[in-house]
């Protein structure tokens, strides 16, 4: 078994060669805002991980295991909800308005410009419908906002900085849709009628 007591922010410092020869390791989100935890690399390597507490594994950050072994961290695809305004009645400004609503809940969210995830709820599904958002669930990966203030993630997703609480919530990187596992999109509009009112 590997120990792994350290984290090197998206590989900062290491050569290209060096990431490409890496093993990976894909976790989901539960898994990755926790800093002990314990995984199977793709060579087959048991990893037990041991970080400072608070610090997440964000998707593209490298573990550094005892014995020099580097091993990339890949955000797997997980069951989200995404996001996104009408097509057909919506405005940029719905997102924007969706976004605050969730941030007053205190939801781990993740911040793309053209959409958010957060993970499943069917009450704050049918609360941005009533917004009239589409909210479609999927399968990708989940990256939520990390704090406005340099704040780290403890193990319930929300940030805190030693200067006060922050529950803002990514570091939003998308990184690719890996699953087609689509549920029916609703927007919350009746469009019968033709208009939001």
């Amino acid at each position: 078994m590997l120990t792994i007591h350290k984290l090197l922010p998206q590989g900062q410092g290491l050569a290209k060669v060096l990431l490409q020869r890496a093993a990976t390791v894909e976790l989901d989100w539960d898994v990755r805002q926790k800093s002990r935890f314990a995984a199977t690399d793709s060579q087959g390597r048991e990893l037990a991980i041991f970080l400072p507490r608070g610090q997440a594994v964000r998707g593209g950050d490298v573990l550094v295991a005892e014995d020099g072994s580097l091993i990339c961290a890949i955000a797997a695809p997980q069951r989200v909800l995404k996001i996104t305004a009408c097509a057909t009645h919506g405005t940029a400004f719905d997102l924007v308005r969706a976004a605050y609503h969730l941030g007053n809940r205190h939801v781990p969210i993740e911040l793309q410009p053209d959409h958010l995830k957060i993970e499943p709820d069917h009450v704050l599904a049918d609360m941005l419908r009533s917004l009239h958002m589409t909210v479609v669930a999927a399968d990708l990966p989940f990256e939520p906002e990390g704090g406005a203030y340099g704040g780290h993630v403890t193990n319930d997703g929300h940030s805190h900085h030693h200067h006060g609480h922050s529950h803002a919530q990514a570091h939003a990187h998308d990184h690719g849709s890996c699953g087609h596992n689509h549920d029916h999109a609703h927007c919350g509009h009746d469009h019968h009628k033709g208009c939001c009112g």
